[in-house]
Order: structure tokens, then C-alpha cells, then sequence
């Protein structure tokens, strides 16, 4: 190692994940160790085992303390660029109920410790900061850490801050952020507002979990890209975003969203219930994702849909077979004639195989242009499935890749049933089959299951 040249050695141990490493590092050898200091990157993170040794009366005394060892890491370094500190996701997901803890030694957004090492570091060339705190210590403890890195982080380009509560008074504006997460966040309607005045030249904004909105609403001219996840079911939720390109929204049951995204072309929205929406022209969309408890109510608030190429629907309704008439693939052929590919979820197959069942498909031919479908099937009767599939095939004669999950808990002889019948009734179609379980990936499989 000591025979390597020293920026590519600088190199190895800035890409290191756990810094702990790091540490290590410093007693291997005198190079080792005096290279150490010039590292770029910084990553830390508390693991749950550490976490209960801390605990233990058995095992506390010899453990170090987790802010510590970071400052150790953090205050001799002279040229960090990113900086990663946190605690492990087991420890991300306790809550209060589950462990009462009022001590501080996780609490990370604690002003007076990122006080210790921020403004040192901050000043320079600080690029990127995450903060993932421990939310049974920070859930109770409005944090001014917000304020603190707006006031000594003039060059931050990406900030990410999780599982706190946190106060914008006194916040300062960020003219170079491009990057904002709050992840599990506590916030007000103000609060929301505050950062819409303080990061104005934010591309790229995730805002996930974050609870105590009402009105939410979000003003960014720059912005490209916007994940948002809402804890709580708001009154009204408004985007106005010129230049947005991707949006994500998922939640509960806004009484009115507004949306003003006119460049837009990847949507994706998952909600319970349509209800009064604002949704001007998406001139430019092309891919969209929805998702509801009523998607046919949902697909009716999107009139613009002649410019969309790949569409996924998915209806919440998954836990049983739908028994009453939803929407079905006219719907869908009306509202998004030139669809290519069609993603079905396995609530929304669920719902179309049901319409199947109660009488048959309409005879009108819609979206011409489809070359793929992609479904998630439960198979709650094989010859209904295959009867189905069979009349998708004979409706959409262009389609030429059907691409079927099946649910891993259907038995293994229907699932053969099922491939064999398909492949052998239309051989002209490619046929791809794999598996889906909620939680898990889908995996594929590529000469039947």
C-alpha cells in the first residue's frame, strides 16, 4: 500500500462507506495514517448493535461514544467535501413506544454538537451534508440545525436531513443548494414556506414523510425533479414549478391539488380518492403512474393524456377480487389512445379481469400503437386468467410482449398450467414470466417459473 501513489491512495479511503475504517487505517502504517487527514468523504453511521452494547450494563464502559468518534474523524480532516452521519436503519425504524431513550447520545441535529464540527468544515469546501438522526431522542427536540447550516454552509450544493424536528427561525438563504431531502420530517405550513424563500435554486426536492401540513405548498422556479410523501391527508397541496420534469406524488386524500407544471413528462400519483383537482396541460408528458382506490374517477382527471407512451395503473384494492364494474381497458384506450406500453398492477388486472368476468371486453379496438403489456396477476381462477389473456391478444393485434408476474403463493401447477397454455395459443406474441410478492422484488425468469 505504501508503494501506491498517495492521490490514488486519498482516492480508496474517500470511497470508504464506514469511516470506522478510516480509524482503523490510522494505525496500519505512518502513511496510512497521514493520508488519512486528506480524505474527501466522511460516513458514519451507528449500527444497532452498537446501539444495545451502549445500553448494556455488561457492555457500556468500553464503548465509545458514537459523536465522539465522529468528531475524532471529522475535526481532523482538512478536506472533506461530503459528510454522512447517522444512525442504521433498525434504529431509524423504533419509534417512542417502542424504547423510551431521553438520553442525547444519538441525537444528531443537537445544534450544540453539529456546532462542535460544521463551522470548521462548513466554510470550506463543504459540497454535500446528510443528517439521519435517531427519531426516539430528536422527535421531542425542535432542532435550530437547519439555521446553523445555512449560516456556515455557503458552498452546500446537496442537503439531506432525516427524522427530526426541525425550526426555520432565523433561516438563512441557500442561493447555491440544488439538492433538498427532509425525510420523516416535522414542518408547518410556514416552515414550507420559509424553505420555498430561502433555496431558491433547488433542481431537485424530496420531501417524504413530512407531517404537520396543511395547506402545503410548493414555489420553485428551478426546480427539475420532486418526490413528495405525505404523512398526513392535507386540506389543499399545490405545485407551482415551471420547469418541473419528474414528479412523484403519493397521498392521502387532498381536497384540492393544483398543480402548474406545464413541462412535466414523468408522473407519477398514488392517492385514495380523486376529488377537486387544478391540473393544467401536460404538453410533454410521456411517462405516467397512478395509483388509487378509485382510478377511474383518477383517470378522468387526466383529459391530456394523447401525449403519454407508457402508462402503469394500479388500483389499492388489492386484497380481494373486485366484485363490482371499475374501470376497464376502454376507459383507458378513451383517456390514453397512444399508449405503447401498459404496466398493470395487481389491483388494477385484478379490477380488469373482473369487469371480464361479469360479461366480456368492448369491441371497440383502442390504442393501436400498444406493443407491450406488463401485469401482475393473483390467478384466482386459471381459465378465467387465460380467457382473459386471450381476449387482450385478440383485441390489441400490434402487441407483441406480454410480460405476466404471477403471485409466488399460487400453486406451482397452476402457474405451469397458465405458461404452457399461453405460450402455446399464441406463439407470436414473446412471452416473458416471473414472480411478485408485496414487499419484494420482482424477479423474472426466462423459460417459465
Amino acid at each position: 500500500m505504501d508503494d501506491l501513489p498517495p492521490p490514488l491512495i486519498v482516492e480508496v479511503l474517500s470511497r470508504l462507506s464506514d469511516s470506522t475504517d478510516l480509524a482503523r487505517c490510522r494505525l496500519v502504517s505512518k502513511t496510512l495514517n497521514t493520508l488519512s487527514y486528506e480524505v474527501r468523504s466522511i460516513n458514519l453511521f451507528c449500527s444497532f448493535g452498537r446501539y444495545v452494547k451502549s445500553r448494556s450494563p455488561t457492555t457500556k464502559s468500553p464503548i465509545t461514544p458514537f459523536k465522539t468518534i465522529f468528531n475524532n474523524l471529522i475535526l481532523s480532516s482538512r478536506s472533506v467535501e461530503s459528510i454522512s452521519v447517522g444512525v442504521e436503519k433498525p434504529l431509524r425504524g423504533l419509534s417512542y413506544d417502542d424504547v423510551e431513550d431521553e438520553s442525547d447520545d444519538l441525537y444528531l441535529t443537537d445544534v450544540n454538537f453539529v456546532k462542535e464540527w460544521l463551522p470548521g468544515v462548513g466554510c470550506g469546501g463543504l459540497r454535500s451534508l446528510s443528517i439521519s438522526d435517531f427519531w426516539v431522542q430528536s422527535c421531542w427536540r425542535r432542532s435550530e440545525v437547519l439555521v446553523l447550516i445555512s449560516s456556515c454552509c455557503h458552498s452546500l450544493l446537496d442537503l439531506e436531513v432525516k427524522n427530526a424536528w426541525l425550526s426555520v427561525d432565523g433561516l438563512n438563504p441557500m442561493p447555491s443548494l440544488t439538492s433538498l431531502t427532509l425525510e420523516f420530517i416535522r414542518l408547518d405550513d410556514e416552515d414550507l414556506n420559509k424553505v420555498n424563500e430561502c433555496f431558491p435554486s433547488l433542481q431537485v426536492l424530496n420531501l417524504i414523510g413530512v407531517g404537520g401540513l396543511k395547506d402545503p405548498r410548493i414555489h420553485q422556479l428551478q426546480l427539475k425533479t420532486c418526490q413528495w410523501t405525505m404523512s398526513n391527508a392535507p386540506l389543499s397541496l399545490t405545485i407551482l414549478a415551471p420547469n418541473l420534469v419528474k414528479l412523484v406524488l403519493k397521498c392521502v386524500k387532498p381536497q384540492s391539488l393544483v398543480l402548474e407544471t406545464p413541462l412535466l413528462s414523468d408522473f407519477h400519483l398514488s392517492l385514495e380518492e380523486a376529488g377537486k383537482y387544478e391540473v393544467k396541460e401536460f404538453l410533454n408528458l410521456t411517462t405516467l403512474h397512478l395509483e388509487s382506490t378509485g382510478l377511474c374517477s383518477l383517470i378522468g382527471t387526466f383529459p391530456f393524456g394523447r401525449t403519454v407512451k407508457n402508462l402503469t395503473v394500479d388500483s389499492l384494492n388489492r386484497s380481494e377480487p373486485v366484485k363490482t364494474k371499475r374501470f376497464n381497458l376502454e376507459t383507458l384506450s378513451d383517456f390514453f389512445p397512444n399508449v405503447s406500453s401498459l404496466k398493470l398492477g395487481p389491483g388494477a388486472w385484478s379490477e380488469l379481469e373482473s369487469h371480464f368476468r361479469s360479461g366480456c371486453l368492448e369491441g371497440k379496438i383502442g390504442m393501436k400503437k400498444m406493443k407491450e403489456i406488463t401485469g401482475h396477476l393473483m390467478v384466482y381462477d386459471v381459465e378465467i386468467t387465460k380467457s382473459f389473456i386471450s381476449s387482450v391478444l385478440d383485441k390489441y393485434t400490434s402487441l407483441s410482449d406480454m410480460a405476466l408476474l404471477i403471485h409466488r403463493e399460487v400453486d406451482s401447477s397452476i402457474t405451469s398450467n397458465l405458461i404452457s397454455s399461453c405460450s402455446a395459443n399464441c406463439p407470436r406474441v414473446r412471452w416473458r414470466w416471473g414472480r411478485w410478492k408485496e414487499g419484494m422484488k420482482d424477479t423474472w425468469v426466462s423459460d417459465g417459473i
